[in-house]
């Protein structure tokens, strides 16, 4: 599961395409119950929960500096918590470190070597402080929930084991290829084939309705968290730089040889309950109710799948920006006013984002650069003609309809697989 994030902290004040700090820090999520999954069997996998007394490491078990079980010396976690590790350690005697695939806020994700099934794995080990690790049980349960209504197995990240080692919840993954965004940064922020993003936006509703039907929320879906199946990839012409050199590496661009794609990383997610109110998603895909404080639930993922496919679309996230009154202008820049039922109900935190009845902007922009910033983008219909050739007001229409203010209005994931941007007879698969 290749898993590249970008950690830089330092960045200009608007680039031309956003930074990405992966991994972005868990929202409070309700309490885990952690004894109750440590030692249980997986299915026909038992998970490893070592002892005390090796967690403590007493001098007894090791001989030259390393654990008679083939286990490394001990080494103390870094100041944040993460497990310190080279590169050939065991990870338990079933598992071989080969390298590492990421890193951020939850933990980090190595690539290993699975004596026991023989093949590569990616290995999600958590930090060891207890909430990250009671996101990553319910993470667990949620897998195991997927796991067992999934039958084929081709919608989310299977879980292949999952063990406490050294005080750090370590995740077995199947290991898959780039995520969507890594795909789009390596392809120098290319746009994918229209015939691709249907392909790909199909099996995204898929897997939303599959959830929504057994009453879960993802709340975190973006690019990052959507991988190819495989690596491989095509290189065609890239028509739109015809006027550059065939010699030019940039004339060319990548296509992925497969569509298929599988959704990951669940330690956000939650069983649809009343009231949910705090905050929810990854900035640019983040709901306006969720902004607002009008209480979410599954439409919060219906938005993220919006934004997606336009992302896909064009290369670039629809809404750049790290601020709440920004991104709420930016809604209304490119897909209207935002309804004035919801406006007038917005909680104690978000009110100073509007007045008299109205959005506050440009009155309440924070600088020049950010009214610049909204006032330069296109509505979404121009938006879309810019970079889909055929099957444009389909797609238009389709959006409209996931993007649409009041979830109550937005479509379902079930509605949106039957629109005719996916079921009309003269539109090919890719």
């Amino acid at each position: 599961m290749e898993m590249e994030r970008v950690t830089e902290l330092t960045m200009d004040r608007r680039p031309r395409k956003r930074p990405r700090l992966g991994w972005d820090v868990l929202p409070q999520a309700p309490k885990a119950q952690v004894g109750l999954f440590c030692g249980q069997d997986i299915g026909n996998m038992t998970s490893f929960a070592p002892s005390r007394a090796l967690s403590d490491h007493p001098s007894s078990l090791f001989v030259n500096g390393f654990a008679r079980n083939g286990s490394p010396p001990w080494r103390e976690d870094d100041k944040d918590g993460h497990y310190m590790f080279e590169i050939g350690d065991n990870l338990t005697s079933r598992y071989k470190i080969q390298s590492k695939m990421g890193e951020g806020t939850f933990g980090q994700v190595l690539e290993c070597w699975d004596r026991e099934r023989k093949e590569m794995v990616a290995i999600k080990i958590v930090r060891g402080i207890k909430k990250y690790r009671e996101a990553a049980m319910i993470e667990v349960e949620v897998l195991q929930q997927l796991g067992r209504h999934d039958k084929g197995g081709n919608r989310c990240v299977q879980l292949r084991n999952w063990f406490d080692y050294r005080n750090h919840v370590c995740i077995v993954f199947e290991k898959l290829g780039p995520s969507l965004y890594d795909f789009l940064r390596k392809n120098n922020y290319r746009s994918f084939p229209i015939d691709l993003v249907r392909e790909i936006g199909r099996q995204l509703l898929d897997c939303v309705a599959f959830m929504h039907d057994l009453h879960l929320i993802h709340t975190d879906l973006k690019p990052e968290n959507i991988l190819l199946v495989s690596s491989e990839y095509l290189k065609v012409p890239d028509y739109k730089g015809s006027s550059r050199s065939p010699r030019d590496s940039s004339y060319c661009k990548r296509i992925p040889k497969s569509s298929a794609i599988k959704v990951i990383d669940f330690g956000s997610t939650t069983y649809d309950k009343k009231n949910q109110t705090y905050i929810v998603s990854t900035r640019h895909y983040r709901a306006p109710e969720v902004i607002l404080g009008l209480g979410w639930s599954y439409p919060c993922d219906i938005w993220s799948v919006g934004c997606i496919l336009v992302e896909l679309c064009s290369g670039e996230a629809l809404f750049q920006t790290h601020e709440n009154l920004e991104h709420l202008a930016m809604m209304e820049r490119v897909l209207g006013p935002l309804p004035q039922h919801m406006l007038k109900r917005v909680d104690r935190h978000s009110e100073k984002y509007v007045r008299r009845g109205r959005l506050d902007w440009p009155e309440g922009a924070t600088s020049r650069d950010s009214i610049k910033a909204v006032s330069k983008l296109p509505r979404l219909q121009n938006l879309i003609m810019q970079h889909v050739d055929h099957s444009a007001g389909d797609l238009i229409n389709l959006l409209q309809g996931l993007l649409r203010y009041d979830p109550v209005d937005r479509l379902t994931a079930e509605e949106a697989l039957r629109h005719p941007f996916f079921t009309r007879d003269h539109l090919r698969r890719y």
